[in-house]
């Protein structure tokens, strides 16, 4: 439901509106040095209002360690880590409680907790969760000390030029989506297992946790459907794994080869757009036009790498010290 791995655990806590939301992280290691101060860039890049196209929903993002941390050093025990929510209007919601949001995942938390769901801001279904998985990677970075994640935006609304792809969005008064590409350098080979927990089952399994992804490809993708085997099929040119090419995107047979893991996800437009959209009223059992009030990003995709990155490091995280390759901390 709300938790994900083996070892290196992650639950994410609260809603959107509520008093905070968080991660709650079992599997730290011990002796692993955190502070605040490590949050600070991957935070930042996440929050809205600081960049063209986001909302101007500002929270401050401070860390507040509840649990398993002491002296600076993680203790063993369960993490707790929880953010405030301080800038909310919960009033926006409440004039549109019966008429669900298209997009939004309202109708369906309503017929899944039978009304006593936290409509507010989406309640737990909504991407200001993200921060406590930003703080999850912030400590999976931690562990995957040498393995660098890198996340970038390819495209918006199709473009290569961000701000021409925002513009369209802009011009027509509606929210608009994009392509984020993820590179992972410095692992090893043999992570992962065939079938069920092969390293795209698990990054894949984790990813869609992200509000809004849509797809995901891993190395040459989709375009591997038009291509001949021969032309697709990576040379090994060393025993380190070392491959010519890379249309694999780092994995075979579910297991990393030690080349530079690539994989790319879709992200949908923002659901919330000020256009005019048809949805039921529930309690008149009447279809009706609406628009969307409240704060809200014009793409999505421009906040997701960074949590896309954590989301990443998580599963790595977790793979590594399935193999135990990521040891207890020493003082």
């Amino acid at each position: 439901m709300n938790a994900f791995g083996k070892l290196f655990r992650v639950t994410i806590v609260g809603e959107s509106h509520g008093p905070a939301v968080g991660v709650v992280l079992d599997g730290v290691p011990a002796g692993l040095t955190l502070d605040a101060a490590d949050f600070v860039e991957d935070i930042e890049r996440r929050k809205g209002g600081v960049q063209k196209g986001t909302t101007p929903r500002k929270e401050d993002d401070i860390p507040v360690f509840q649990t398993g941390l002491f002296n600076g050093r993680a203790t063993g025990a369960p993490m707790t880590i929880y953010f405030e929510n301080k800038n909310t209007r919960s009033g926006d919601y409440e004039k549109q409680r019966a008429v669900p949001r298209p997009g939004h995942a309202d109708f369906v938390a309503h017929q899944k907790f039978g009304g006593f769901e936290d409509f507010r801001g989406g309640g737990h279904f909504s991407g200001r969760l993200t921060v406590g998985l930003v703080a999850a990677g912030v400590v999976a970075k931690k562990i995957l000390k040498g393995i660098s994640v890198s996340a970038n935006i390819l495209e918006i609304g199709g473009e290569a030029d961000i701000e021409k792809g925002l513009q369209k969005a802009i011009d027509a008064k509606d929210s608009i989506g994009g392509i984020v590409e993820c590179r992972v350098n410095g692992l090893p080979a043999s992570l992962g297992e065939p079938f069920f927990d092969s390293v795209e089952s698990l990054i894949s399994h984790a990813v869609f946790a992200i509000p809004a992804v849509r797809g995901i490809e891993f190395g040459t993708g989709f375009q591997a459907a038009k291509m001949f085997g021969v032309d697709h099929n990576d040379s090994i040119e060393d025993n380190s794994g070392k491959t010519r090419t890379n249309h694999a995107g780092g994995v075979v047979g579910g297991i990393t080869n030690g080349n530079e893991l690539v994989f790319r996800i879709a992200i949908k437009p923002t659901s919330s757009t000020p256009k005019d959209q048809v949805t039921l009223n529930w309690e008149t059992g009447e279809q009706e036009v609406f628009s969307v009030k409240g704060r809200h990003d014009l793409c999505i995709a421009l906040r997701v790498p960074v949590v896309l990155e954590a989301v990443t490091a998580m599963v790595l995280a977790d793979l590594m010290m399935l193999v135990n390759r990521v040891p207890r901390v020493m003082k």
